[in-house]
């Protein structure tokens, strides 16, 4: 026995473009007339052949019968957004505006959403070598649904009011859409550091240089007092000791976007707070080494120069302490000799210990007594750049002009040694 259905049971899809819909509904409901019905008709084929033109030749049948489909997407995305999906919203609108502008809303809708950002990162976007040229994409988008649509603006939309509100932020700090563009940096790296600076009490975007002072100095609040009870050196107390600082003036439709970070911060910080590595290893890459886990996430700006300068003087407070400031030739000399006999360096010598360093040097064995590869070595690692040659050239006098002295192994190898030393180096009496 067939079963029976009923006519009401059955739901036929209409797959028609929404303008055909919106027409038809139109007609049948009184909404629009003949006069509509003909201006339409006149419209319609002056829409199609500028739009062939556009993307690509009106002249060619295929590109026309391109230009008629994209025609009627165009006027449907319109009407289906604009009315809510309403069929009669959506005939009103073609009875009280003409086709050609139901079109270019079309239009306008996708090149505004092509105009927002795929992506969080900055990069500078290239200009049209012709700026009568097409939108890129809008050929593939105006083939496409308003569902397509939608989901495209709903991803989209996000991203934008992401990099506006790192925009905002660097701007807060003296830092330009153009640097952050130059440096090919993402939104999120922008935010994040920003906080930091922010929490830090920074007023200017940092460098290097200044980024790894503000993290040593959170490194340095972290650390519990010396009475604190046993515990506050987990991450929660550690970490618990920075209080976030979201800028007062923070316009309202960028804070949730903002704050939404502010989880992820806080487990950045207690990585670095619990990590017995320096800062450099777990945010930048050095040499071949695996990636360290904070790569990316953070933004400074690349200052060679200051680095330098950084490095410089950094080296030359090591020097200074090593030398106890002094650079006289006669404690260079003494300080060097140490080194390559392997001792602790020292820029004066008592007497006793001028002996026993001259026995150490003499004193026979498959390894050598006196090495002076390794205060070369020692100069290159530590010595102002500016200052290496002039020691480097010293240090090449001086043993080939002692070494031999100072190695010896003849019956007045010692006293010869320790007079070299008294006459050359600070050997006190």
């Amino acid at each position: 026995m067939q079963a029976c259905v009923s006519p009401a049971a059955v739901s036929l899809y209409d797959a028609r473009p929404f303008f055909e819909k919106a027409l038809q509904f139109g007609v049948q409901n009184g909404i629009l007339d003949r006069q509509k019905l003909d201006a339409i008709s006149t419209d319609a084929p002056k829409g199609m052949v500028q739009i062939a033109r556009y993307f690509g030749n009106e002249f060619l049948r295929p590109d026309l019968e391109k230009a008629k489909d994209r025609i009627v997407n165009l006027v449907s995305l319109y009407l289906e957004s604009s009315s809510g999906g309403d069929l009669r919203l959506a005939a009103e609108s073609l009875r009280d505006h003409s086709f050609l502008s139901r079109s270019k809303g079309g239009s306008d809708m996708l090149k505004a959403l092509l105009a927002l950002p795929e992506s969080n990162g900055f990069d500078a976007e290239l200009e049209q070598s012709d700026p009568g040229a097409p939108v890129k994409g809008l050929a593939e988008w105006s083939l496409k649904s308003l569902a397509d649509y939608q989901a495209e603006l709903a991803r989209r939309q996000p991203i934008k009011q992401e990099k506006d509100a790192a925009i905002w932020l660097a701007g807060q700090l003296g830092l330009e859409l153009a640097e952050l563009e130059d440096a090919h940096t993402h939104a999120e790296a922008v935010i994040r550091t920003a906080l930091l600076v922010f929490s830090t009490k920074g007023s200017e975007w940092p460098d290097w240089v200044e980024f790894e002072k503000m993290l040593a100095g959170l490194r340095t609040k972290s650390r519990p007092a010396p009475n604190s009870v046993a515990g506050k050196t987990e991450k929660a107390a550690k970490t618990g000791r920075f209080s976030m600082v979201v800028p007062e003036n923070l316009p309202d439709e960028f804070r949730e976007v903002v704050l939404a970070l502010q989880p992820s911060i806080l487990a950045d910080l207690a990585l670095l707070l619990d990590s017995p590595l320096p800062a450099r290893a777990l945010f930048a890459m050095d040499g071949d080494e695996q990636a360290p886990p904070l790569l990316g996430r953070y933004f400074w700006l690349e200052d060679l120069a200051s680095e330098l300068d950084h490095h410089e003087r950094s080296v030359s407070a090591a020097w200074d302490k090593v030398t106890g400031g002094n650079g006289d030739e006669g404690s260079l000399l003494t300080l060097l000799v140490c080194v390559a006999a392997g001792a602790a360096p020292k820029t004066v010598l008592s007497e006793k210990s001028a002996a026993a360093l001259v026995r150490k040097i003499q004193k026979a064995g498959a390894k050598p007594g006196f090495d002076p590869a390794l205060s070369s070595q020692y100069l290159r690692d530590w010595a102002p750049a500016h200052y290496q040659d002039d020691y480097l050239q010293l240090w090449a006098d001086f043993v080939e002009e002692s070494q031999s002295t100072l190695q010896s192994d003849s019956t007045f190898a010692l006293q010869d040694a320790l007079a070299l030393l008294r006459r050359e180096c600070h050997v006190k009496s």
